[in-house]
């Protein structure tokens, strides 16, 4: 009984034993790594990138598994100066992937020290591509593109410096970033990493330079606002003219008209006259008295004073108006002096 015991525990203990050999002989490759065999701390065979079960020497080598997606890198806001003396923030990003799994292995081992070698060659040759280049260069996309403008500035003056007119520019941003990725790149392809793409995410201005930049803008605005303002001027002065004409002719044609209305009623008023003449001797004398009533009318106000002398034509009307009574001797003449 004694050596049976000891029989089946030494065959549990050899089961156990292969089975753990066995466990250790097998590994698993997922679909989105790929692995790299070492044997004493050094790569064996070829990196295995297809899926699947897989069989190794247990104990002896070792699973070193590696990224096959796609990688990203987001590096740091860094302080650049551009050829034209300009201090900008540029915030870059990239995406990477792991092309030859052995040197990338050899060479970095994990992902941590590749963002860190990403860091130091796309940062340097961020800062190289920055400094060649003027902040327009940056801050445009494309020197294709044509900036939206405003068409009623079209009137104004045109060139370099002019509202609205931004300078010409030669590469563009999206140059810069494919120069930047094709000079980091030849650098990478020693580590066995394909750079795949490199952008600029952000450019802001440095503090010093912000108020120089609203200053610019908010001259340019001003600029643009009196622009603006001339031409609101300039087209009420002319509405304003125009007015000025049309009421100075509106009023010539009424003046016209109101002095050949009168023409013709002095005109009928003589006639009217004339045959009254002709047809009645009283009608002189009634003409006269009429006359007399009018100029009457005119020169005496309710509260008038006026002060005549008696050969005066005014002071005959009155005492020939005062006249003789019927039947009886002449009148005394009034008192010259006064008259109410």
């Amino acid at each position: 009984m004694r050596n049976r015991g000891a029989l089946f525990f030494s065959l549990v203990i050899l089961g156990a034993a292969a089975l753990f050999t066995l466990l250790g002989s097998l590994y698993v490759v997922n679909q989105t790594e790929q692995v790299i065999i070492t044997q004493f701390g050094k790569p064996v065979g070829e990196p295995i990138a297809t899926p699947g079960l897989r069989l190794k020497l247990p104990f002896i080598q070792t699973v070193n598994r590696l990224e096959r997606r796609f990688l990203e890198w987001d590096g740091s806001t860094v302080a650049i100066p551009t050829r034209d003396k300009t201090y900008i923030h540029v915030d870059t990003f990239a995406r990477w992937r792991i092309s030859e799994p052995t040197t990338y292995f050899v060479r970095l081992r994990d992902e941590r020290s590749a963002q860190s070698r990403l860091e130091d060659i796309i940062g340097s040759e961020t800062r190289n591509a920055v400094a060649r280049h003027d902040l327009i260069e940056i801050v445009r996309s494309d020197k294709e593109r044509t900036p939206l403008k405003d068409e009623k500035l079209k009137a104004g003056p045109v060139g370099l410096g002019s509202i609205g007119t931004l300078p010409p520019i030669e590469f563009g941003r999206s140059k810069v970033e494919s120069d930047i990725k094709t000079a980091a790149a030849a650098k990478m392809a020693e580590f066995g990493i394909e750079l795949l793409d490199v952008r600029v995410k952000r450019v802001n201005y440095n503090p010093d330079v912000l108020d120089r930049i609203y200053q610019r803008m908010i001259s340019e605005r001003s600029q643009i606002a009196q622009l603006f303002r001339s031409e609101g001027q300039g087209e009420a002065a002319r509405i304003a003219g125009q007015k000025e004409r049309d009421l100075n002719e509106i009023q010539s044609t009424a003046y016209r008209q109101v002095q050949q209305i009168r023409g013709e009623a002095d005109a009928r008023a003589s006639d009217i006259y004339a045959r009254a003449y002709s047809q009645s001797p009283q009608a002189a004398d009634f003409y006269a008295f009429m006359k007399s009533m009018e100029t009457y009318r005119t020169i005496l106000a309710k509260d008038s004073t006026l002060v005549l002398s008696t050969d005066s034509d005014l002071f005959g009307m009155l005492k020939r108006a005062v006249g003789r009574p019927p039947d009886g001797p002449a009148a005394a003449p009034p008192a010259p002096p006064l008259v109410r």
